[in-house]
């Protein structure tokens, strides 16, 4: 496969991989990390059930392709712990994002198939992944076993 980046593509970005293969992030949901948080404090019960949260909205933003969760870092201050156990704080964006590319199977045809993912991921400011300076958690997701082909009839709108 070839990037080809003088072609312009209909998505927010697009990312190479390390294998070659471009990614087109073709939506994408910014949301606060803690934006929610009326009450208590970043901790671990409170941080998984964030990642609930996204995992379930990811799967209704796109149902006919998986979702995959990049496990976010977790930082822990050196702050005095409560009821629920010690502070835990993840980086401060949480990014829901569906990507897509040429399918897997080479059989499919390059007009009507697809392959995508949805990924969840963390990052520390609300930025659209750099082409050429992704993540490197981003550039090396293992596609061919994650993604899964599509035909565009599958989607309610776009590739």
């Amino acid at each position: 496969m070839h990037d080809r980046p003088r072609v312009p593509t209909l998505s927010l970005t697009r990312i190479v991989q390390s294998t070659g293969r471009g990614l087109d992030l073709s939506e994408l949901l910014l949301v606060p990390a803690y934006g929610d948080l009326s009450h208590g404090y970043p901790c671990s019960p409170a941080n998984d059930q964030r990642i609930q949260a996204l995992l379930h909205t990811a799967a209704r933003m796109s149902p006919a392709v998986p979702v995959h969760l990049i496990p976010p870092p977790r930082a822990y201050p050196d702050q005095y712990p409560d009821a629920f156990g010690p502070v835990e704080t993840l980086p401060p964006v949480a990014c829901v994002g569906r990507f897509s590319s040429t399918p897997l199977t080479p059989a499919n045809d390059l007009v009507t198939h697809r392959s995508g993912l949805t990924v969840i991921w963390f990052q520390p400011t609300p930025q659209i992944p750099d082409p050429y300076d992704a993540d490197p958690t981003l550039r090396d997701i293992d596609w061919p076993t994650l993604a899964r082909d599509y035909t565009l009839g599958d989607l309610p709108y776009g590739p």
